[in-house]
């Protein structure tokens, strides 16, 4: 007689709600910072005043990355919250709806009719509310809404990630110091979009060539706007 064992499983997916904010936050942080840095040092600013520059933007950035994160996804908790409190007031008055409307959704993908009531009456006895948030709305826990852990997550990361072209301008050599954050950025770049990649369980090689090529183009434009006011001062 054949053995049944656990066959348990991780899914990617049950990560998306952090790393969505995650990646967002370490991407901006190397990309808006090592910009700028940039795009000061090519106006020809000296050490100092590219430093200031860089912690501005390391501390306003991390500030409005969560500040971003908390208002929009409380919005989104505030608009799952609404819906379930509707759904929890129809359960009440109109529950016979609330069941024909659950077996049409199990109908409509695929089962058939005595069945489909069948599972709407045993999932509507065990939690009614559930059932409904899950199958009618599309909210289970993977997907709801953490407006703190976004928050602290991009800020973060977004922290971590400027960090890095900010020590290149510390201990670089003053005519190395653009080419140098242009390397160590794209480098973080790279590293990034594997990272993110691997835990997200996507190619890894088409999330580098995505996130590199953004982070380039910023750097190059920018830099492109340092010079051209340092040419006219």
């Amino acid at each position: 007689m054949t053995r049944l064992h656990a066959h348990p499983e991780r899914h990617a997916v049950s990560r998306i709600g952090w790393l969505r904010a995650a990646v967002l936050g370490a991407n901006d942080g190397i990309v808006s910072t090592g910009s700028l840095i940039v795009g000061v040092a090519a106006s020809g600013t000296d050490r100092s005043g590219i430093l200031v520059a860089g912690i501005a933007a390391l501390v306003a950035g991390a500030m409005s990355m969560a500040a971003g994160e908390y208002v929009s996804v409380s919005s989104q908790a505030d608009t799952e919250k609404a819906d379930l409190a509707r759904e929890t007031a129809e359960l009440t008055t109109q529950p016979g709806l609330e069941r024909q409307e659950l077996a049409d959704i199990y109908m409509a993908r695929g089962l058939d009719p005595d069945l489909a009531f069948k599972v709407a009456d045993q999932l509507m006895a065990d939690d009614a509310l559930g059932a409904h948030a899950r199958d009618e709305l599309g909210i289970s826990d993977i997907s709801t809404a953490r407006p703190l852990q976004a928050a602290f997550t991009s800020a973060a990361t977004f922290s971590a990630g400027a960090i890095m072209p900010l020590a290149v301008v510390a201990a670089a050599p003053g005519q190395q110091l653009i080419p140098l954050v242009v390397a160590v950025s794209l480098l973080c770049l790279v590293l990034l979009g594997a990272l993110g990649a691997k835990a997200g369980g996507a190619p890894v090689m088409r999330s580098i060539v995505r996130v590199t090529f953004w982070g380039a183009l910023a750097m190059a434009l920018t830099a492109g706007v340092g010079g051209l006011f340092g040419a006219a001062v």
